[in-house]
């Protein structure tokens, strides 16, 4: 656990970022920890998991949980059940069945639509052209919020590359007039902050590394 490193970053980014702290693989102390220091926001990807710590942590009021991994068809139910907040939508199938959920459990998740600029067999994710054709029939679905977009980069780029992959998420957001940008790690935050990133998912580079 890395607290000068988070207070450190938090007084480095501008006003318009959030930092969305990354606590899977992290215990539910060091989620307290880093609570205790001004941290609301957390972000986990596995479902089991991060159930458990909610149960854990249910009396700290102002926590709010947001899914960032994979979404299973299978899990969409308990996902809309106990998120406020999911990033990683990565087809229409999946939101039409979040829509579909949410109306029955009567929920209004905050959305983003994860978007792959780039081949990357690694990540899953809307085609942008695709998500532009679909645009009209995703707006008309019910019990979403759309807030956004998010977007993982493939490893291994150079800093410029990442920043033109941020400035064509945030390009694209804005012209779908969608305020956040869920975009930037550990390894590349600088450049998602400078191309418009409103949701920077950080996780060792504050808690320090897995076990």
């Amino acid at each position: 656990m890395n607290p000068s490193n988070y207070l450190k970053i938090k007084n480095k980014i501008p006003s318009h970022a959030n930092i969305l702290a990354v606590s899977k693989g992290f215990q539910s102390q060091e989620i307290k920890t880093l609570h205790n220091l001004g941290q609301n926001n957390f972000g986990e990807s596995k479902f089991q998991e991060a159930f458990e710590k909610q149960l854990i942590l249910k009396d700290f009021k102002k926590i709010k949980w947001h899914f960032i991994g994979r979404i299973q068809s299978n899990k969409i139910r308990k996902i809309v059940q106990n998120f406020k907040y999911i990033h990683s939508v990565d087809s229409f199938e999946k939101l039409q069945k979040i829509s579909n959920i949410s109306c029955e459990e009567k929920k209004n998740p905050l959305i983003m639509l994860q978007v792959k600029f780039c081949n990357d067999p690694t990540k899953g994710g809307f085609n942008p052209e695709l998500l532009i054709l679909k645009w009209r029939e995703i707006q008309e679905l019910k019990n979403i919020t759309l807030m956004g977009l998010m977007t993982i980069n493939p490893k291994g780029l150079s800093s410029k590359e990442n920043l033109e992959l941020f400035k064509k998420c945030r390009s694209l957001a804005d012209s779908l007039q969608l305020p956040d940008c869920s975009m930037g790690m550990s390894g590349d935050w600088e450049e998602a902050v400078d191309a418009g990133s409103t949701w920077l998912r950080l996780g060792s580079l504050i808690f320090g590394d897995r076990s």
